[in-house]
């Protein structure tokens, strides 16, 4: 308190403190220099009126402080000088608030230019020199300033007390309000863009946008003023700044990037945008109609021909081809490997088509087998589910790959699976992620992005270490409409694409109808993503000129724009217009262009009628898992060599780490496990993951916790004690061992792991997994476990080798840490789709990874793992358990003789060791407790071999710690009820709503009862 008590009398008696000064009074000990900005745009009565406000000045540190001496239009006191210049040139302050106010100068202090600093001038020659020295040494405010101010003593200051010539304060005064207004039309010139291809005319205008608003006048146009840089001039004439403001940020595209917290960026976009534009010479203008001919012809065939059916038309968005023609272009040209495209219905056939080279003949032929849009395309999905890959043909002869994903009707949920792709394969042509050269691009409905809760927990991937794929080209197919949902009535913000700014996204915003201004905002865009690594959004403003589907009427919810789009003309006729006007074609080009995208679509259909005549169709023929392939399962066990090279990593740690006191113990005792022979979950799942990796085959690990573990079992990665550096233990095997990759992710699991099953399905050589922090809340991804792990072999023959590691077992932990719900898992199975497993030791555990990354028929993997088995001593196994052996799908029983065993007690995962508990401390030999630790594929061979050997009259029993109507009893009692020649029964909690109770004592009590029941 004395200290506090005396600052403030010290700061009473500076003279700075004198009894004219005002203290700001904004909260805190730093100013954010937030209070200064309102003034600079208002007129000299306003400034007057609020001159008495509480502003703060830069002080000592470059940082704005409260209480030094200000004027009463709220800058540092000081004599005008005869100079006057203003900084317009980008650095916008990095405060959210003070970015975002488009009235601001981009120079807070640009109003002090060629001002005296009084008692403070010392302070100010300080800060001077260490901006010449380094700029970054100050704040951003004052190296604004700086950059804007002229240099020191280049100014004739004039005596001391005379008075300064009236016409260069106003000068001075207004050339900071031009900067203010250049400011505003970076922040808010997107407001009054033409962006809007059914508006009647402009945008209505905007206080920030308007000059006046700025304190300009009309009489103020001719004037010039200094502009710093702005549009790579020095001195632009107010009219010219307005002009070229226009131009830029309000014709048919408006930008949104002010919002970047990077300079370097920001300038990069002012530059493309601000410049000179190039215009198109005759052959881009006739490759941009031949696209949206072909775009076109292609819709308004399919519509005349196959009548009634859906297709999810992109009439009314044409100009997307044109888009995505563009971005291939510009990725063939710097050598960009593949571009992996993932998109929902709208437009996906005339992408297919048009894009990957789909033949139209396979098109019709679709259409021709499904008469019925309700039934199944071949054997799997409706046809504008489909993926394909093809290879597009740039028109100065380069190529690149390119491949749409397949999806479901799940909108976005295509792009985490497709960003899971990119990286995969990004990994896979490198061995690392370094030079980004696969280009994903996520194509989007205006509805779906703003709606859909998974875009922006896979923006917020786009920068994190285990999921950078080196930045995605988002394009939003914006029709300003959902299904029958108006944009009002389906965002709260502005723009469907608002979320993108949260990952400081920039955003181009296009009118579809302007194909030349798409091509410039695809060109932009590609470029700003080989700049910059990052996303950047394509927002195609257009329209529907059907509705959701072909069958649909949309003017029955929207009646005033479906008559403004029926009565406008498609962008290919516009365009074509636009081209005769200016004589760079004639109607004699156009029709003949017309007349071949016509003759190519009938000659393509002809042969679809041809080949699909009476008689010709075949019903589709399932796929069949295995066809081809011998039933070999790989050889699992690990030499002991291999084994101890492995564990030795444990502790074989760099020179100079210091591990974690409380880690450092767990790692002694797992090194010195094989010979104690008493092997825990943890070390099993190390010494798979490191014969694995010593075999060649790369691991994957990814999950909120995973590096670490959950549990505090894994410590996959070490993080030294006092420096923080990191350490891969499993990464030291050697030069010609297999990378291991584990990540900590993001809080999210429908993203994470659609992106993990993408990235396993570029990655059939890999082992990838994902760990769910506990297995309840692999809920919040059903829609990537039910369409794609589930069902993507039938529906589209994709096979992903995804493994999903879920801690399961009702422990008191409450409803949401106890089930990973394997009811719903084994609802899903059937025609082999996947594996789903409980083991119950770690040997088990062990022999079922290494299966899994050896085995080159993998299908997803789905394990209940351990809680308190983690650490449990009936849960360990040996070193011959690791050595010999395979995965073994039933545990049998070591009861002494099963010829006089009476009961069998049928299990899964962690209720066996307490069943076996019960049955050692009550010396029970007539109890045989037979543990099923595969569940699907069903084992029932194995099982019926070890029912074979006690007597046929033994009861057998299902137990199960789940609910009766959860867990796997409605699953496996149907299939273990043919192999038996009595009563099948279930010992288990009772139905319930929830899977676990809330308190750890009645857990306990109903665990004991559960036992019991099952002895009684």
């Amino acid at each position: 308190m004395r200290t506090a008590r005396g600052r403030r009398r010290r700061r009473r008696r500076h003279p700075a403190y004198a009894r004219d000064v005002t203290i700001c009074r904004c909260p805190g000990r730093v100013c954010p220099s937030a209070c200064l900005l309102p003034l600079l745009a208002s007129g000299p009565t306003e400034r007057a009126v609020r001159g008495t406000a509480d502003r703060p000045v830069p002080a000592r540190g470059g940082r704005p402080t409260h209480g030094a001496a200000v004027d009463g239009a709220g800058v540092p006191r000081r004599k005008k000088a005869s100079s006057a210049v203003a900084s317009p040139s980008g650095s916008a302050p990095s405060d959210g608030r003070v970015a975002e106010s488009g009235s601001e100068s981009v120079s807070v202090l640009g109003s002090a230019l060629g001002t005296e600093f009084g008692i403070n001038e010392w302070l100010v020659d300080e800060f001077r020199q260490r901006y010449r020295d380094d700029p970054d040494s100050v704040d951003l405010v004052w190296r604004d300033y700086f950059r804007a101010a002229p240099p020191a003593g280049a100014v004739a200051r004039p005596p001391l007390g005379a008075a300064s010539d009236p016409r260069d304060d106003d000068l001075a005064a207004k050339a900071v309000r031009v900067a203010a207004l250049i400011h505003a039309y970076r922040v808010r010139g997107h407001l009054l863009a033409a962006t809007d291809p059914l508006a009647a005319g402009r945008a209505g205008g905007h206080r920030d946008l308007d000059p006046s608003g700025h304190g300009l006048e009309a009489a103020d146009g001719p004037r010039v003023f200094a502009v710093d840089g702005f549009a790579g001039r020095q001195e632009m004439s107010l009219d010219d700044v307005l002009t070229r403001l226009r131009t830029a940020y309000c014709g048919t595209t408006g930008i949104e990037y002010m919002h970047i917290q990077d300079p370097l960026e920001r300038r990069w976009i002012q530059q493309r945008a601000e410049g000179p534009q190039r215009p198109f010479d005759r052959a881009e203008q006739l490759g941009i109609l031949h696209r949206l001919g072909s775009a076109e012809a292609f819709e308004t065939f399919l519509h005349t021909k196959y009548v009634g059916h859906k297709r999810y038309s992109l009439e009314g968005g044409e100009a997307t081809i044109v888009l995505l023609d563009t971005l291939l272009e510009s990725a063939a040209r710097v050598g960009t490997r593949e571009v992996v495209l993932g998109m929902a219905h709208r437009g996906r056939l005339n992408v297919l088509a048009n894009i990957v080279g789909k033949p139209l003949a396979r098109i019709f032929g679709e259409f021709e087998d499904t008469p019925d849009i309700t039934s199944a395309h071949g054997s799997g999905d409706v046809k504008y589910h489909l993926g394909a890959e093809g290879t597009f043909h740039a028109s100065d002869g380069h190529e690149v790959a390119v491949r749409v994903v397949a999806n479901p009707s799940h909108l976005e949920i295509v792009g985490p699976v497709a960003e899971g792709i990119v990286r995969g394969r990004q990994d896979l042509a490198d061995g690392s992620h370094g030079d980004f050269r696969v280009l994903p691009v996520v194509v989007h409905g205006d509805a779906a992005l703003a709606g859909q809760g998974v875009v922006a927990e896979t923006l917020n991937m786009s920068q994190l270490p285990g999921y950078r794929t080196g930045g995605t080209v988002h394009v939003v197919i914006d029709n300003q409409l959902g299904f029958t949902t108006a944009a009002d009535r389906a965002r709260s913000g502005t723009y469907a694409t608002d979320v993108a700014r949260t990952v400081a996204a920039p955003v181009l915003h296009v009118n579809g109808d302007d194909p030349e201004a798409v091509v410039r905002a695809a060109r932009t865009a590609f470029d700003y993503r080989q700049a910059f690594g990052k996303d950047v959004v394509i927002d195609l403003v257009c329209y529907r000129r059907h509705g959701h589907s072909e069958v649909d009427d949309p003017s029955i919810t929207q009646p005033a724009m479906y008559d403004r789009i029926a009565e406008r003309p498609s962008v290919r006729r516009l365009y074509a217009r636009e081209l005769l006007r200016t004589g760079a074609i004639d109607a004699q080009e156009e029709e003949r262009s017309r007349r071949r995208h016509r003759e190519e679509l009938d000659r393509a259909f002809t042969e679809t009628a041809a080949a699909t005549g009476p008689g010709r169709a075949t019903p589709p023929i399932p796929p069949t898992r295995g066809s081809g392939e011998a039933d070999v399962r790989p050889r699992t066990a690990a030499g002991e060599a291999t084994l101890r090279r492995v564990l030795n990593t444990q502790t074989d740690l760099p020179p100079g780490f210091t591990a974690h006191p409380r880690v450092l113990p767990q790692l002694r005792r797992r090194a010195a496990m094989l010979d104690a022979g008493n092997v825990d979950w943890a070390t099993a799942e190390a010494l798979a993951f490191g014969s694995l990796l010593l075999e060649g085959v790369p691991v994957r690990l990814a999950g909120e916790d995973s590096r670490r573990g959950t549990f505090g079992q894994r410590h996959a990665v070490l993080t030294d004690r006092r420096t923080g550096r990191e350490h891969i233990p499993l990464n030291t095997l050697g030069p010609d061992a297999a990378r291991f990759t584990p990540y900590d992710s993001l809080l999210s699991e429908l993203a994470v792991l659609a992106f993990e099953y993408g990235y396993a399905l570029a990655r059939p050589d890999a082992l990838v997994l994902w760990e769910a922090q506990f297995g309840d809340f692999v809920n919040g991804a059903q829609t990537v476990v039910d369409e794609y792990i589930a069902s993507s072999e039938q529906k589209w023959g994709e096979r992903s080798g995804v493994t999903l590691l879920l801690p399961h077992g009702l422990e008191g932990q409450g409803p949401d840490h106890s089930s990973a719900r394997v009811e719903r898992f084994l609802q899903l199975c059937a025609d082999d789709n996947i594996t789903v497993a409980a083991p119950s030791l770690p040997a088990n555990y062990f022999h079922l990874l290494r299966q899994q990354g050896l085995d080159p028929r993998r299908r997803p993997l789905v394990v209940f793992t351990p809680k308190s088995m983690l650490r449990l001593k009936a849960a360990t196994s040996r070193l011959e358990d690791f050595t010999g052996g395979s995965f073994r799908p039933v545990l049998p029983d070591t009861v002494p003789d099963p010829g006089r065993v009476e009961r069998v007690l049928l299990c899964s995962g962690k209720v066996a060791h307490d069943l076996d508990a019960h049955r050692r401390a009550t010396g029970d030999t007539r109890t045989a407790v037979v543990r099923l630790e595969c569940l699907y594929p069903f084992p029932s061979a194995e099982l019926r071999a070890e029912l074979g050997r006690f007597p046929a009259a033994t009861e057998v029993r299902w137990v199960q710690e789940e609910p009766a109507n959860q867990g796997a009893w409605t699953f496996a009692a149907p299939r273990i009820a043919p192999l038996l020649r009595c009563f099948l029964s279930c010992v288990s909690r009772p139905a319930a709503s929830a899977p676990a109770v809330g308190s750890a004592r009645l857990h306990t009590a109903e665990q004991q009862d559960l036992v019991r029941r099952a002895f009684a």
